[in-house]
């Protein structure tokens, strides 16, 4: 009981912030679920005006084939058919009264329900920069967890949600607009090949063509841009700018051929095994490869029950701790947090969460940056002397290589958080993730895997105050599921 009472504490207590009740949906799972409740209902109001369109047409329906019946027998004897004074009392009414009435019916505006309902969810909807940062995280988590196109577009992952030429479409146009050529060249090569294949799409074929070829010629390629330019023409030979480019790589192409063969006369300089790039590390190590640990340093991990050196509060609960990196050190303790704990935390936390922060380096300021994606709830804790930050990642969601400490140069690093330099990190995993969300160490190349329930901790600082750089970490993209983490520090 005591110990609920203490996790309860450690949230309640920043309850008096007070946080942005709508941004970026996409860097939290737990707010994009709000989005499938706002959808559904919509779809529910939009059948509903279908129903009131569908039963509005049925009746001008049955008075269409009523008066063509009635106009067939008419015009057999028009001057016979009004010789009937009843025939035409009723056609005077009919044109008098009825048709009047026909005409409200058809005028009658079914979709105020429908429009009232979409404006007033419409406050709710993602933005532009949403759409934009879920479609950034899904490139990412491509290229992190090395995924092909065809993969994700047939929906070959858990889940099973495929992708049509619209999609693939809209996924390289935003990469265009982000100067991304690497990945415009792949997804309008996979809108293309749905095309090919086939696919029905409002996406035509030269509109593909015409930035996959552009895509390509940013690149460099200036062969495979000239090839795609002239198939574009073949479709469209009017294309003016299709027209204009082709002879600029025809052009190109001959000055890049030339200087090509210069180069390859030039004797090649023996080059030094370079090491890796931290970003190559860190993509190596979310994939689970990379990880430095010999089998010699592996015998050297224990698993223990830990009791504080005989603390009474531990003697007859002890703590499940785990070894699960030696340098630095980094533990983890399993059984830390419950169920019930987690899911109260998780409560008090969603309503409260916004775009992640980081330190400005120079400045001290806490502000977003794109490379961080997820939402958080922050807190103080002055006499537990910690601070408490729960993070949802949302949709590819990460934190790229940082440390958790503020370096020499960064004196005002946690300025406005009103606490001092971070001496340690508590991480708690307060879920599991189907695939991806490791945290990863790329300097020693270790790799830590969350599982609910269990927390991790290390030193960010030697005993001498000075910072650990060993300690720079980072949260692997989520590629399926939904992680949520505690951070103490």
């Amino acid at each position: 009981m005591e110990r609920q009472c203490w996790w309860y504490l450690l949230v309640l207590s920043c309850l008096f912030q007070t946080l942005s009740a709508h941004s970026d949906f996409y860097t939290s799972i737990g707010h994009m679920t709000d989005l499938l409740y706002t959808e559904k209902d919509l779809v529910t109001s939009l059948k509903n005006y279908i129903t009131a369109e569908e039963n509005k047409l049925k009746q001008v329906k049955q008075w269409a084939e009523k008066l063509d019946v009635l106009s067939a027998i008419a015009m057999q004897d028009p001057e016979g058919f009004l010789g009937n004074p009843v025939n035409a009392f009723k056609l005077m009414k009919r044109l008098n009264t009825e048709w009047g009435d026909l005409e409200s019916l058809v005028l009658k505006d079914t979709k105020d329900g429908f429009i009232s309902n979409l404006t007033l969810q419409r406050q709710h909807f993602p933005t532009d920069e949403d759409q934009t940062g879920a479609a950034k995280a899904l490139l990412r988590l491509q290229d992190t967890y090395r995924l092909d196109t065809n993969t994700i577009s047939t929906g070959d992952l858990p889940g099973k949600s495929p992708m049509t030429v619209e999609d693939c479409f809209e996924l390289g146009k935003i990469a265009y607009s982000e100067v991304d050529y690497y990945h415009t060249e792949l997804w309008m090569e996979q809108a293309l090949k749905q095309l090919d294949e086939g696919e029905e799409s409002t996406v035509d074929k030269v509109t593909v063509l015409d930035y996959l070829s552009y895509a390509i010629y940013q690149q460099g390629d200036l062969g495979r841009a000239l090839e795609l330019t002239k198939r574009l023409l073949m479709l469209d030979p009017e294309h003016q700018r299709a027209n204009g480019n082709l002879k600029y790589f025809e052009f190109q192409l001959i000055n890049q051929r030339k200087a090509q063969a210069q180069e390859a006369q030039k004797a090649r300089e023996e080059g030094k095994e370079e090491p890796v790039p931290e970003r190559k590390m860190y993509e190596m190590l979310c994939r689970g490869e990379g990880i430095k640990l010999t089998p010699r340093r592996q015998r050297r991990l224990f698993c223990r029950y830990f009791d504080n050196h005989g603390h009474p509060k531990y003697l007859l609960s002890p703590v499940k701790q785990e070894d699960e990196w030696d340098r630095p050190y980094i533990v983890r303790y399993h059984d830390i947090i419950s169920h019930g704990e987690i899911e109260k935390v998780k409560e008090l936390a969603k309503p409260r969460l916004r775009r992640a922060t980081i330190s400005n380096p120079i400045t001290g300021v806490l502000e977003t940056a794109p490379y961080r994606i997820s939402k958080s709830y922050i807190s103080n804790i002055n006499d537990l002397t910690v601070a408490l930050q729960v993070a949802n990642y949302g949709v590819g969601g990460q934190y790229e290589p940082h440390f958790d400490f503020g370096r020499k140069d960064e004196p005002d690093a946690f300025k406005e958080l009103g606490t001092g330099n971070r001496i340690a990190t508590w991480l708690f995993y307060m879920s599991d993730v189907a695939a991806g969300g490791a945290t990863v160490f790329p300097d020693v190349g270790a790799a830590v895997w969350p599982k609910k329930g269990t927390a991790v901790f290390w030193y960010n600082l030697f005993p001498s105050g000075e910072g650990d750089y060993s300690t720079r970490h980072a949260a692997c993209p989520v590629l399926v599921g939904n992680k949520w983490g505690e951070f103490v520090c």
